[in-house]
């Protein structure tokens, strides 16, 4: 199964398991008339946008070369990785928002066990969900998936925060259900602030690795003809890696030599290194 269809897929469960716990989540914010649950409610239909955005960026960056886009479609999932963050961001601001409002206005009541219940649920299950997403985004050596994985675990960390905070409202100190929300605004805006910074760094051609240049460097080296690696740029074009390496060869071998010794570096390189597209080899005299 190719990794868009393995992505998708594991998208779609995530989307269909995350229906269902807003549901709880909102049944117990309203019978339980918790602020901190109602919260963590509109966290986890955040959620379910976020997989769709997913799913949408898997399918348009895993597009094959065209006229119109000759290196390929990979900068997309940098650009999707971008509307989650911000989409996390906004989400954490007005959970923030409203917490604060009813801190200040004293809007606070005591919640319901269901609001308990639902908050422990969403914890036990965002956090299997966290780890489910992120095998599958590290197996496909996907950032947009990688990124919704961390709004599941910031989901499942906001849960434990709207516990806290319900149980000590449930306790007598009723306070604690807006600052739960608080807290929960903040973690969000976190991680969300992390991967918008992270797809920025993609989009802008950023320098690969240097344990990928270390090995391209390794690899060029051993090559049979190959004197010296001479220059070597590398930048990131979405989750791929771009190449290009000038190698000193002997200035006495014929052109039909060094070709081959280039080509020879150009085909270890791409074979041994997985994040790598395309490799670029051009030969120096020496």
């Amino acid at each position: 199964m190719d990794n868009v269809k393995v992505g998708t897929r594991a998208s779609w469960i995530s989307i269909g398991i995350n229906l269902v716990l807003s549901l709880l989540k909102l049944a117990g914010a309203i019978l339980g008339k918790s602020t901190a649950m109602l919260a963590d409610t509109v966290h986890s239909l955040a959620d379910i946008v976020t997989t769709l955005v997913v799913i949408i960026g898997l399918k348009i960056s895993n597009k094959d070369a065209d006229e119109n886009h000759p290196y390929g479609h990979e900068k997309f999932e940098s650009i999707f990785t971008k509307i989650i963050s911000l989409l996390l961001i906004f989400t954490g601001v007005s959970i923030g928002y409203k917490g604060v409002v009813d801190s200040i206005r004293g809007n606070l009541s005591s919640p319901g066990k269901i609001a308990l219940i639902a908050a422990a649920t969403s914890i036990i299950v965002k956090e299997c969900l966290y780890w489910y997403t992120l095998m599958i985004a590290r197996k496909i050596k996907s950032t947009s998936m990688e990124a919704d994985a961390w709004h599941h675990r910031s989901d499942a960390i906001s849960s434990i925060a709207t516990f806290i905070g319900i149980l000590g409202a449930r306790m007598g100190f009723k306070i604690l259900d807006p600052i739960a929300a608080i807290l929960v605004c903040i973690i969000i805006v976190k991680v969300g602030v992390e991967y918008y910074l992270k797809a920025v760094k993609e989009l802008v051609d950023h320098t690969a690795s240097n344990d990928i240049i270390d090995r391209i460097k390794e690899l060029s080296s051993d090559i049979e003809g190959v004197i010296k690696v001479n220059s070597l740029k590398t930048r990131i074009f979405g989750n791929k890696v771009y190449a290009d390496v000038g190698i000193c060869v002997d200035k006495n071998i014929s052109i039909e030599e060094g070709h081959k010794i280039a080509e020879t570096v150009h085909t270890t390189i791409e074979n041994n290194i997985e994040n790598i597209k395309h490799c670029s080899v051009y030969i120096i005299p020496n």
